[in-house]
């Protein structure tokens, strides 16, 4: 037997350095092994994260041809970038790849789990390459939103002086979730989700690379398949890419063909994305009332469905239906604010799956009610008078007379009984001045009040001049 087998059995350090070249190959071997099993280990949407901004998909907005990211790049400029979208958009591929383009050190840490101590470490590092070696370090924080007040303040002088470029990551809105500082030195950079063009290109790609894909499976999927996933998705490449990884490697023995039906079955429930206390939340709440407001029943009851199947509060979209009967629809349509308050009620009694019922009733209703917000207008100038101008004093005729001695100060004196005079209406002077806050909308039943009011009015400020009574004055001061 050779010294080298003997070297390999014996493990020596000896004879491992005689028989360098050979152990170099078989620790060669052993390496490339393991990261052949950490690959196989990988979802699929890992094993294919773009290895340059050629095999970058999407955000076209950022990095299309003299586009904001883009010019960056070309001009070596990445300071501080706070890439912001839904899961699934590329963000943690587009930080690596950053690094990459502009030769940077790429350091990765996740808000959630690191600590200050952690950060601050990182950070020191940082500046012990740039003045060893004048490497620069891109710094790339994932979650960023979990980072709390403190440690993003830590981050603060190392950004703000460039020895680190910041490319954080967050499905959190920044302007609520980031501290002033940092977003004033910060792109915020908001990514779209994918089209279903390009995660269909994305599942084709997966489908036919044989090192990092689907290749070695020899599957095909029908078009039916492959638009079933890309659109079911909601444009998530990494949920797109994991379900079709699922959907081939489960499919019977022999099959080939991945059609429509496998790739329903593989997903079964959709997973809708939702964040009730971020912006899917609120957002989704505005577009709701939107929708109301623009007389679309179609968008509503889209907007309501979404919202309950994502586990939205029932309760709170009933309180933007109270609301929106009122606000958007107030005394075009009184009936409104009934109907509303009659679902939730009915809701109440109800609960989930039959409570939806009524919400859906009311919620085409409401989209199909004329609309004004007179009443509501109305009331807020109402508030800014008394806030803003002088207090209007309470007409005598309408103070309280129920006290002894009322009578000695007047109050009271030249009130007009209403349900006595003809007609049910006499020209009572009920403020003193000229103010005219409420103005009917020409929608549904405030239409016919429009005469009748202008009239009263009139009525009012004639009976007003005749009388003596206090100079009037316009609404608005």
């Amino acid at each position: 037997m050779s010294g080298g087998s003997q070297a390999i059995h014996s493990g020596t350090a000896s004879a491992g350095s005689a028989l360098g070249p050979r152990t170099g190959v078989i620790v060669g071997l052993f390496d490339q092994l393991e990261q052949q099993n950490i690959r196989s280990a990988e979802p699929l949407a890992a094993r294919m994260r773009p290895r340059s901004l050629d095999e970058f998909v999407g955000q076209s907005h950022l990095l299309g041809p003299g586009r904001i990211l883009r010019r960056m790049v070309d001009a070596d400029r990445i300071v501080s970038v706070v890439l912001y979208g839904p899961p699934g958009t590329g963000k943690t591929s587009l930080a690596g790849l950053l690094a990459k383009q502009t030769g940077r050190k790429h350091i990765e840490l996740n808000a959630a789990v690191a600590g200050v101590k952690e950060l601050r470490e990182v950070l020191e590092a940082a500046n012990n390459r740039l003045a060893a070696a004048g490497e620069r370090t891109l710094l790339f924080v994932d979650e960023l939103h979990h980072f709390n007040k403190q440690q993003q303040n830590v981050l603060l002088p190392d950004v703000e002086s460039g020895v680190v470029s910041l490319v954080a990551a967050t499905t959190a809105n920044p302007f609520f979730s980031l501290i002033a500082p940092l977003v004033s030195r910060s792109q915020i950079l908001e990514l779209q989700p994918l089209s279903i063009a390009d995660i269909e290109g994305l599942l084709l790609r997966a489908l036919a690379d044989s090192d990092r894909g689907l290749g070695h499976t020899s599957a095909a999927a029908t078009p039916e398949a492959l638009r079933f996933l890309a659109t079911i998705c909601d444009g998530d490449a990494r949920r797109a890419l994991n379900s079709l990884e699922l959907a081939v490697l489960t499919l019977p023995r022999g099959e080939k063909q991945l059609s429509l039906a496998m790739a329903e079955e593989s997903v079964q429930k959709k997973a809708i994305r939702y964040d009730k206390q971020g912006d899917d939340h609120y957002d989704a709440a505005s577009a709701l009332i939107k929708s109301i407001r623009g007389s679309d029943p179609d968008a509503a009851l889209y907007w309501m469905a979404r919202m309950l199947e994502a586990g939205e509060d029932p309760r709170f979209i009933g309180r933007r239906l109270i609301i929106s009967a009122s606000e958007d629809i107030g005394n075009a349509d009184p009936q409104a604010l009934v109907i509303a308050t009659s679902a939730v009620t009915a809701f109440e009694q109800l609960g989930l799956p039959e409570g939806r019922i009524p919400l859906f009733q009311a919620i085409v209703y409401l989209a199909m009610a004329p609309k004004s917000n007179a009443s509501y207008i109305a009331g807020d100038a109402a508030i800014a008078a008394v806030r803003e101008q002088r207090l209007i004093p309470v007409p005598v005729a309408l103070r309280d007379k129920s006290y002894s001695g009322a009578k000695r100060l007047g109050h009271g004196a030249g009130y007009q009984y209403t349900h006595n005079a003809a007609g049910g209406w006499a020209p009572q002077d009920y403020l003193g001045v000229d103010a005219e806050f409420y103005q009917p909308s020409t929608q549904g039943i405030e239409a016919a009040w429009i005469e009748t009011l202008r009239q009263r009015r009139q009525l009012v400020r004639e009976a007003r001049q005749a009388n003596g009574s206090e100079t009037t004055r316009s609404s608005d001061g």
